[in-house]
């Protein structure tokens, strides 16, 4: 009778310590403080407010978690764009590998200035060598090979500056700024003026973001048949541009719900901010780049990045300008 007593205690006791334990846990991941490498000032609050406001049920800004879209463009948003954009410096290194079988591009602009290593030269040929440089270097393939090259290229190219991968230049409190989205009950997409076929080998991996989760500029491609085996080849023809007005347009066509977040850091992201705010409870923000020393330090004169106009109407518009000196802890995850 005494041991099954202490028996039926024992359990009791294992049971009161497992359910301490679990609520212990769970009221530690709810205490925990959100946004760890953002600084305490408006600017978090304002995120972490407009996210309480639509997770509380009742609320006037509640809303259901099928509805909780947030788009965030990629270069300068998520990932650094400066000295260059990360897509151009894959396609400066596709001309230099590519070169052998093109002499004519060493009259040629802009694979001329790139072989050169003279950037503001190969910037001369304009929107018409962009186009040029993106279909010498993105077509001409498989998709699958595609897909493989650009893997490649991310596994050991460094940014010029700072000697680290590519891939390590991601913007740490934006991540966390994702993790905090998700965790809430949101669904997170890249909307992007890069090539969607560019970002989609990495985004899983350095944002949490899938694959189909990834709107962004494409270029033609074409069902063929390869020794009888089905493949997709890439052909020299831009199909869609995924910037400025193209932004809110490819949201429409591949997501199908209008955000009710986006972010974005340049005046190319101005129509998707718009669109997004014209009705509530739109939240937009735009990364602006004050942090010469951790970073680069560029808004209204800048080739890669411009932000004017956008910057001009984002109080009267009640767009949260995140200024990353004094807003940001930490930039880099790599930082000491």
């Amino acid at each position: 009778m005494g041991g099954s007593c202490q028996c039926r205690n024992r359990i009791v006791a294992s049971l009161l310590v497992a359910i301490f334990l679990a609520v212990a846990g769970g009221f530690s991941a709810f205490a925990q403080e959100p946004l760890p490498s953002w600084n305490d000032t408006a600017a978090k609050s304002r995120i972490v407010d407009f996210v309480k406001a639509t997770v509380t049920e009742g609320g006037q800004g509640y809303v259901s978690p099928e509805d909780r879209i947030a788009v965030f463009d990629n270069d300068g948003t998520l990932w650094t764009e400066q000295p260059y954009y990360t897509e151009l410096a894959f396609a400066f290194d596709r001309v230099k590998t590519l070169a052998p079988q093109h002499p004519e591009w060493n009259s040629k602009q802009p694979f001329k200035g790139i072989l050169e290593g003279d950037i503001k030269g190969a910037a001369k040929g304009g929107e018409r060598g962009i186009v040029d440089l993106v279909e010498a270097t993105h077509a001409g393939m498989t998709t699958d090979h595609f897909n493989d090259i650009v893997s490649n290229w991310f596994a050991t190219a460094k940014h010029p500056k700072t000697g680290k991968l590519w891939t390590e230049m991601t913007y740490l409190p934006m991540r966390e700024l994702l993790d905090y989205l998700r965790a809430n009950g949101f669904k997170t997409y890249i909307v992007s003026g890069g090539g969607v076929e560019f970002m989609r080998p990495v985004t899983k991996r350095l944002y949490g973001i899938p694959p189909e989760q990834v709107v962004g500029s494409t270029i033609a491609t074409e069902y063929a048949l390869n020794d009888d085996v089905p493949v997709l080849n890439r052909l020299p023809k831009i199909e869609f541009v995924d910037d400025g007005p193209g932004k809110p347009a490819g949201i429409n066509k591949f997501i199908g719900r209008k955000p009710i977040f986006a972010a974005g850091n340049s005046d190319a992201d101005y129509e998707m901010l718009r669109w997004v705010t014209a009705t509530k409870p739109g939240f937009a923000m735009i990364i602006h780049h004050t942090d010469g020393q951790r970073e680069y330090a560029y808004d209204r004169q800048s080739a890669f990045g411009k932000l004017d106009k956008a910057l001009d109407e984002a109080e009267n518009r009640n767009w949260l300008v995140v200024d990353m000196k004094a807003d940001w802890k930490k930039i880099f995850a790599f930082e000491q």
